[in-house]
Formats: structure tokens, sequence, C-alpha cells
């Protein structure tokens, strides 16, 4: 129950620093998306279905602050949590370039099924204008803050399981 508790803590200031103290380090109005690098941080380290409650805790909160739809960002987030967490059983955890393989898929996917529903839909069809202009440079901006998070997250992880150990 307590990992609940640290990763909806996690959670939250991710999403104080993505939507604060990052907006003021945007280059070119591109952001890191830090709850992306938890989504597949825990799916990484721990499968796929505590990925995909984070991925639906990450969309959710990103619904109420800023979404126009309650749900859209849930199933995106979601998505990522989903296939990313097929990842846990098929790699060494500590192997980082794999892990930002992993990031850059996640981002990308996210960026894409965004494109889908909120451009396409609409029937803007400048999909290599967004991929050059906002999904190449955030996924790069994603991956180089995602290695510093991951080893905190990492670290996090193997506090939580030597918790859990000693309380069980």
């Amino acid at each position: 129950m307590k990992r609940y508790f640290i990763m909806l803590a996690v959670i939250v200031c991710s999403f104080i620093l993505q939507s604060t103290v990052f907006q003021t380090l945007a280059l070119s109005d591109i952001v890191p998306n830090l709850l992306i690098i938890i989504t597949v941080s825990v799916g990484y380290m721990r499968g796929q279905k505590e990925a995909m409650g984070i991925g639906l805790t990450c969309g959710l909160l990103y619904d109420c602050i800023f979404g126009d739809y309650i749900g859209l960002y849930s199933i995106f987030y979601l998505t990522v949590g989903f296939l990313i967490g097929y990842s846990n059983l098929l790699y060494y955890k500590a192997n980082y370039i794999v892990f930002g393989v992993f990031v850059a898929l996640g981002d990308f996917l996210y960026n894409l099924l965004y494109y889908i529903c909120c451009f396409l839909f609409r029937g803007r069809f400048h999909f290599f204008f967004y991929l050059k202009r906002i999904i190449i440079p955030e996924m790069i901006y994603t991956i180089l803050i995602s290695f510093l998070f991951y080893r905190f997250l990492q670290w996090l992880n193997e506090k939580i399981e030597q918790l859990e150990k000693k309380e069980g």
C-alpha cells in the first residue's frame, strides 16, 4: 500500500515539475514529458499491470488539469504503459540504452496518438510538420531527461522493495 502512495507522490511532483519548472526550461516550446518517463520506468521495472495503473493515474491527472475531455490522455498513457510493460520480463533493468529506446518509443506512441485524435480527426494532415516540429524534439528532450529520472526511480523502487521485504 505504501508503494501506491509513494508513486502517487512521485506522479504529482513530476506533474508539477513538468507544468512549472520545465516550462521555463522549454526549448522552442518543447517540454520533456515526465509522466511518460514514469510510465515507461514502471513498465520497465515492474511490469504491465503496474505500468497500466501508473499510466492511467498520470493520464487522469493530466486530463483533470489540462484536458478538454476526461479520459483522452488516460487512454494515451494507459496504452504506453500496456505496451512497454511487456519489456519487464525481456530485458535487464540496468541497461540504460534499452531504457532510452523504450522512452523514445513511448513518447513517439503518445505523440502519435495525440496527433491522430487531436489533429487528424479534424482534417489536419500535416503529419511530417508535426513530426519534425514537435515529436522528434520532444522525444530527444525526454530521452535526455529520462536518464536522470530513471536512476532516481530505480533507487526508489529498490528502497520500496526492501521495505516490503521487511514488512512481509
